[in-house]
């Protein structure tokens, strides 16, 4: 019997046989045994958006996840282009092991895959990215481009080796999905607080085919706009420090009360423990104890408002001139543009003048502890700063593939692509500054909220209190390119045991560049005296969060961007060495260029065990990654630039195992073991070391270097899976997995010092005495570190039978999972020599997450109430070079979404939706070891609030 054609693997893809890759309706038939031996049919003979809905889109997932090798997750367009959420991300919240967080700027910001943020992201299978860096944004990629979006847990030696926690690949519709011609349009408007605008999406999808005389001819274009206003509002307390005592006889020789302890002998900042927290702990001064406490440095509130469009468009053209040949060229475009204002309030809350006659009675602690709660100080010195970004990103990949049946056993398929993406942003920040005479903090007034209030809040708003300082200007240009190629094919052996085998081939060749450039200057003006249009105040900020200033002055960074010329020649006049516009330039930071070769084999088996089917893969993957960088050196004096040249070569063999067992009908059992790779990041591999300014007085500088001798982290990866398909449109299962991994790379401090000569900030004030050079402490990546992630998940999807009338069309869909981790993390001494080892969490990582979906569909009417939650979990580090302790825990998150649909014909249809309905906040706190808490140690709040959506869609 001949075979059917076009059932090819994709080289270099994440789809694990190509020969079981089912679209919509032969996935369905897939649910029952009989289907599951059948081959599939042609992709051309394929209609994937015949049923539309909440209902068809689940059971279309659990179709793909049954009949995948892998351990697979799908999230499948309702209708043409119709995820059931509003953007990518979103839409894979619901997903089982899939955390979310970081939500900003009207959407959310990151995503980990069972806690690891380390995401392969592919287009159609192909390995995309955006400019330099090693992956791309999903939110950048509108909802209505994609039919369907595959969350790959487990990976064979047949699928890209990089993402060490996982891959998702976004699929686009091509004009061989659809059975003749296809007219979409979908418009959209969202309403988003607290910025309180309304902000549209538009979406066009024409598609058609025809029978020709050399064949099947299809194609089909799709194109999205949107726009977003939106608002992001946080107040923040800052770094834990400890301070003298306030009482007579406790007061260390040289302090006063109340005095920040800068002595780096004292105490030693950038550690994970943290000072102790009970009332009366002392610190050593030149052998005697003294008791301190430990308050907040400072506290500061961002009031940034945004807009940002994606402009995107998708192109495919498919032409099959016989059953055994069908060819593909897709191109895509992604575009980012973004115009971001922020307006910082900062203001210090240690002591810089006369702290009083009664310095007891400026503070009160937590009850047991030495942890200020509140405090008064005077005369404390504050900045505000307008900050205006502006960047955009151009991305556009083209790609050809072409799958033939060559023999009744054997099938190729090639594809070779091309992209390049370009990312450019400008920074302007001005500062204004000013001693006020007073400033009384509430570190935690309620819910983790920090209040404060100055002695006259009104001169936060008056030009004539403000001294117009310093100016930072900054730029950057990213660029990247890839060329790929890739050949793969299938050979039917039936050697007994052993039924196929998969082959292939890959190579990449990826070129990257950034460029860089930044000043500063300083004024010495008073605000009054500029022109009234470099003057700017907000309103209303923060009214959901606490009492804190809800207005305050800053220079205007519109008109700072609009009159930069005018504005550079001011600075120019009164700051030595500062550039005026038509003096600056990027300088290039590096070049990168790297070629990635693949190879892999893998057999398909097909027996029996105990009288029922055992089914796997066994292979190996071959990678080997040869990197050339050239960084360039900029001399701080004669601006003289220096290459530096560096070449790296890896090669890694990267086995895999799947077995797939059914004891019985409808029950599957999984076991999978693969190895991938994390690359390192361009920016970590460049040598050259960037110092910054001492701006927190702490008597040295900081800054960061690469480093060029990096090696790929490695993760064993283990995962039983058991599934149970009880009817066909709904199924319980649940994972056992391990990941093990070896050579994270953490960051590692040393300390240097910089010769005058070589100091860029030779002439600065800040810190201390710059006339015979500086100190900095350099932090540099290193792979010194070693993990394991373990966890278990849970799902299901449910829609019972026998409901009563009203009740029908309901179902259910949840998911949790546990997970634990742990890595360990070097310290350093000054040299940068490691001289002890901290056991901590994976930052990102919930012990506990899981998310509930009630939907409902019948007739006209779909709807759906979901709920996510996910458990504390730590977020990130503060500044090592003053914080003590450092680690920030984000409180538990959770959201409430609402989505409602409503047919208006086959053709025609509106929805609304919610999203954060409960107005959530995103808080964070200190936590080390058994102390601190969201309650004692309190850091920032950020205000998401809430979104709504009235959608129409037509299709023809």
């Amino acid at each position: 019997m001949k075979k059917p054609a076009l059932v090819l693997p994709r080289a270099g893809t994440v789809t694990p046989r190509f020969a079981l890759r089912l679209t919509t309706a032969a996935a369905i038939a897939a649910l029952s045994a009989t289907a599951l031996a059948q081959e599939a049919k042609p992709e051309s003979q394929l209609e994937t958006v015949t049923v539309t809905g909440v209902k068809a889109s689940l059971t279309k997932s659990l179709a793909i996840k049954r009949t995948s090798d892998q351990v697979v997750e799908s999230v499948v367009a309702e209708d043409i282009g119709k995820l059931p959420d509003n953007n990518v991300v979103e839409a894979l919240q619901r997903v089982t092991g899939i955390q979310v967080t970081n939500r900003g700027g009207g959407e959310v910001g990151a995503l980990s895959i069972r806690g690891m943020p380390d995401v392969a992201t592919t287009w159609n299978g192909r390995n995309i990215f955006t400019a330099s860096g090693t992956q791309v944004q999903l939110q950048d990629i509108p909802s209505t481009l994609v039919r369907q979006i595959d969350v790959f847990k487990t990976r064979d030696a047949s699928q890209l080796e990089n993402g060490i926690a996982g891959q998702i690949d976004v699929k686009s519709l091509r004009p061989f999905d659809f059975k003749g011609a296809k007219l979409s349009l979908s418009v959209r408007e969202t309403y988003l607080q607290p910025a309180d605008k309304a902000n549209p999406q538009l979406s066009v999808l024409a598609s058609n085919r025809w029978k020709t005389g050399f064949g099947d001819v299809g194609a089909l274009v799709n194109v999205s706009v949107n726009r977003t206003n939106y608002r992001d509002e946080s107040v923040t307390p800052g770094a834990m420090v400890p301070f003298v005592s306030a009482t007579a006889g406790q007061i260390p020789a040289g302090y006063v009360p109340l005095e920040r302890i800068f002595d780096t002998n004292v105490w030693t900042p950038g550690t994970y423990t943290g000072l102790s927290q009970a009332a009366g702990a002392t610190l050593n001064f030149n052998g005697t104890a003294y008791p301190y406490y430990l308050s907040r440095d400072a506290i500061f509130q961002a009031d940034g408002q945004g807009k940002r469009e994606r402009p995107s468009a998708n192109v495919a053209l498919q032409w099959q001139p016989s059953d055994s040949a069908v060819y593909t060229f897709e191109a895509m475009y992604n575009g980012y543009r973004n115009k971001y204002f922020n307006q910082l309030l900062f203001s210090f809350v240690d002591w810089w003048g006369d702290i009083g006659s009664n310095p007891s009675a400026t503070f009160t602690t937590y009850p047991g502890t030495n942890v200020m709660k509140t405090r008064t100080v005077p005369k404390v010195y504050g900045f505000n700063s307008g900050d205006y970004t502006t960047s955009a990103t151009d991305s556009f990949v083209y790609a050809l593939n072409g799958k033939w049946n060559l023999s009744d056993r054997l099938r190729l398929e090639g594809d070779v692509s091309y992209q390049t993406s370009k990312y450019h942003s400008e920074f302007t920040a001005t500062r204004i500054d000013r001693v006020a005479d007073s400033i009384s903090v509430d570190f935690n007034s309620g819910g983790g909220n920090s209040s404060f209030h100055f002695d006259d809040d009104a001169k936060l708003t008056q030009a004539s209190q403000w001294n117009v300082a310093q100016f930072y200007d900054n730029a950057n240009r990213n660029e990247g390119s890839a060329a790929t190629a890739s050949l793969s094919g299938l050979y039917d052996v039936d050697w007994g045991v052993v039924k196929t085998i998969h082959f292939g081939a890959r190579l990449d060749d990826r070129k990257a560049s950034e460029a860089s450039r930044t000043q500063s200057g300083s004024l010495g003006k008073n605000l009054s005296e500029l022109d009234a249009k470099y003057q700017y105040v907000n309103s209303g900020f923060g009214n959901d969060i606490s009492s804190v200033p809800r207005s305050w002055m800053d220079v205007n960074g519109y008109a700072v961007r609009d009159n930069i010329d005018e504005w550079r020649k001011m600075y120019a006049a009164v700051s030595p060495g500062f550039l005026t516009t038509d003096q600056l330039y990027l300088q290039k930071t590096f070049d990168v260029d790297e070629k990635t070769a693949n190879l892999y084999v893998m057999a398909d088996t097909d027996t029996e065990l105990f009288g029922h089917r055992l089914r796997g893969n066994f292979g190996v993957r071959y990678v080997q990654v040869n990197t050339r960088m050239t960084a360039y050196k900029v001399d701080a004096t004669t601006k003289a630039v220096t290459p530096t040249n560096g070449e790296k070569t890896a090669r890694k063999f990267l086995p895999s195992l799947t077995l797939r067992y059914e004891p019985v009908r409808d029950v599957l059992l999984r076991f999978n073991y693969g190895e991938t790779l994390r690359r390192p990041g361009f920016g970590d591999l460049n040598p050259i070391v960037i110092p910054t300014e001492d701006v927190s007085k702490v008597g040295y500088g900081g800054g960061s270097g690469g480093n060029p001798d990096l090696e790929p982290t490695r993760s064993k990866n283990l995962d039983l899976t058991g599934e149970w398909y009880f009817q066909k449109d709904s199924a319980l299962y649940g994972t056992l997995f391990q990941r093990r991994i070896d050579g994270l790379v953490v960051p590692l401090r040393r300390r240097i010092h910089l010769s005058a000569a070589d100091d860029p900030f030779r002439n600065s004030t800040s810190g201390g005495d710059h006339t015979n050079g500086y100190d900095y402490v350099i932090s540099s990546p290193v792979n010194a570190s070693d993990g394991k992630i373990s966890g278990l998940e849970l799902g299901a999807i449910y829609f019972p039978k026998g409901l009563p009338s009203l009740l029908d069309g309901l179902g259910f869909q949840g998911s949790v999972t546990r997970l634990t981790s742990s890595q360990n993390v070097p310290t350093a001494n000054d040299a940068g020599q490691i001289v002890a080892q901290q056991e901590t969490e994976f930052f990102g990582v919930s012990k506990l997450s899981w998310n509930a979906t009630l939907a409902y569909e019948k007739g006209p009417i779909g709807a759906r109430l979901s709920y996510v939650r996910r458990s504390a979990f730590l977020a990130s580090n503060e500044a090592a070079l003053f914080a003590n302790p450092i680690g920030i825990w984000r409180r538990p998150e959770k959201s409430i979404d609402f989505q409602l649909t409503y047919n208006i014909s086959k053709d025609m249809s509106v929805d609304f939706s919610g999203v954060n309905l409960t107005n959530e906040m995103q808080q964070q706190y200190y936590h080390f070891g058994n102390a601190g808490s969201p309650d004692t140690t309190n850091f920032g709040t950020f205000q998401i609030g809430r979104s709504f959506s009235l959608g129409f869609r037509w299709k023809l």
